[in-house]
């Protein structure tokens, strides 16, 4: 996370680091090269392409900052390289927020949560809007999984740094699916219990 660090370690957050006592051991990271990008490797890519949905960080052009929740069945951020995260964008709210955003200050920040695991990956980058029509070969890799709904762009976001967080104070929570399966075999042995029980009552009543 060397050029994570060299962007979120700005002065101001040196200074808090310093009066916390946290420089020195935080402080490691910006051993390693300040305009290399991060790459993506083979933990990033499994873990992006195994969640169902992020959150977007980006800035407007008086300061403000947003954030939005983008989801999707797993898989639908799709990895072009080591460098390129890709989605296709369908029709929300229509307030467009985001885009108008990426429009004027392309920086963007991209958390992918695991809360099962307690797990969550930060991403800083740059985001282009593209348009489906001008990039087809692009429309359709991202077609093969995304969002349902009418796609109204695409959004591909160049990383430039990112960093893996401490779990610590992740709230475990599980999805639909998760709860599902971890609860299989309990359900399989209920039913076998039930089917037992229904067996005992009929020989009962004969």
């Amino acid at each position: 996370m060397s050029r994570y660090a060299h962007l979120a370690y700005t002065d101001s957050v040196r200074h808090v680091q310093e009066e916390q006592g946290s420089a020195r051991a935080v402080g490691r990271a910006l051993a390693g090269p300040a305009d290399e990008p991060d790459l993506l490797g083979e933990a990033e890519r499994g873990f992006i392409a195994s969640r169902d949905g992020f959150y977007l960080g980006s800035v407007s052009e008086t300061g403000w900052p947003y954030i939005q929740y983008r989801g999707g069945p797993q898989g639908f951020v799709h990895v072009l390289d080591e460098r390129t995260l890709a989605f296709a964008d369908v029709r929300g709210n229509r307030q467009y927020i985001t885009v108008g955003n990426v429009r004027e200050d392309r920086r963007v920040a991209l958390f992918f949560m695991d809360y099962a695991r307690q797990a969550r990956l930060k991403i800083l980058g740059r985001a282009e809007v593209k348009s489906a029509e001008e990039y087809p070969a692009l429309a359709r890799r991202l077609e093969e999984v995304r969002t349902d709904g009418r796609v109204e762009r695409l959004l591909e976001i160049r990383v430039e740094g990112l960093a893996w967080n401490c779990h610590q104070h992740i709230t475990p929570r599980y999805t639909a699916e998760e709860v599902d399966q971890a609860t299989l075999p309990l359900r399989r042995r209920l039913a076998e219990l039930e089917e037992e029980n229904a067996r005992l009552r009929a020989r009962l009543d004969h």
